[in-house]
């Protein structure tokens, strides 16, 4: 099926952004998506899961037959929408809204995940926000802060919580980027957390593999989601993804079965490893 390679010129001004003032809004789940139960019984804690990707991985996470939390900053509809789309498919859904910079909360968002639901086998760690910048001085200290705070930090207060709770068979994925792997023009900061965090999945699976909780990572490309025109002006978003050989922006239901296999019994023989969903940039390993 394929998929338009145009976008029309459109600027938000506060990020992460809000999914219903895209146009065109994303794909969320292909209309043939059939689940499989591959996720049946399962508890899944996702952060950023509003909208974007994290939203696509609750509606396929739901949609195999998990129960699902997501976890979001301040877009009430977006996260509203979203449990919506999680009871559409046939699950449970759990919204919390709050700061993952703060520590505290971190650990509050899995308490209550396992409070409502008995219990946690995968976490997705996503929550992410960008601010480009053109040249190496712009990038002020207080925006390496916020940046590394909200897009790395909370991945080793939620993960140490959650160890309370993960077991045998259970999961962890990561959402690093392509820009980790071939770095970025104008996400400097950004790019390095996302390295980071291609580093962190790496060390965290073999740390944890003795217990057999596998930990992967997905490295996103140019994918069509709220942030995009929540970080760049009106005329880069125009030109958005149209670089990759595939020629065009992908969609985030393209992003959610990746997710899904490594959450799955599919990838029991995989960790430390990252999935490239990026329409057909060769990258690094």
């Amino acid at each position: 099926m394929s998929k338009p390679k145009d976008l029309p010129k459109q600027k938000q001004e506060k990020q992460p952004g809000h999914q219903q003032k895209m146009h065109p809004e994303p794909e969320v789940i292909r209309k043939d998506y059939n689940g499989s139960e591959k996720l049946k019984g399962k508890v899944a804690l996702i952060t950023g899961g509003d909208s974007g990707i994290g939203q696509i991985v609750a509606v396929h996470f739901a949609k195999e037959g998990a129960k699902v939390a997501i976890v979001y900053l301040s877009e009430d509809e977006d996260a509203n929408e979203t449990i919506k789309m999680i009871e559409k498919a046939g699950s449970e859904g759990l919204a919390l809204k709050g700061d993952l910079k703060d520590e505290k909360f971190c650990k509050e968002v899995v308490q209550k995940t396992v409070d409502k639901f008995g219990g946690l086998n995968i976490l997705v760690n996503n929550a992410a926000m960008q601010f480009p910048k053109e040249e190496p001085e712009e990038v002020t200290p207080a925006q390496v802060r916020k940046t590394f705070e909200t897009n790395i930090y909370p991945y080793f207060f939620v993960v140490n919580e959650a160890l309370k709770h993960l077991k045998d068979g259970d999961s962890i994925i990561n959402t690093t980027s392509v820009t980790a792997y071939r770095g970025s023009e104008h996400l400097l900061d950004y790019s390095s957390t996302k390295g980071a965090i291609t580093s962190y999945t790496r060390s965290l699976s073999k740390m944890l593999a003795e217990k057999n909780i596998r930990v992967n990572g997905v490295a996103p490309g140019p994918i069509w989601t709220p942030l995009i025109p929540a970080s760049f002006d009106a005329e880069h978003v125009a030109e958005f993804g149209k670089k990759v050989p595939l020629g065009r922006p992908g969609q985030p239901s393209e992003v959610g079965p990746a997710y899904v296999f490594l959450a799955s019994k599919d990838a029991s023989y995989i960790t430390g490893q990252v999935i490239h969903v990026n329409g057909g940039e060769v990258v690094g390993a």
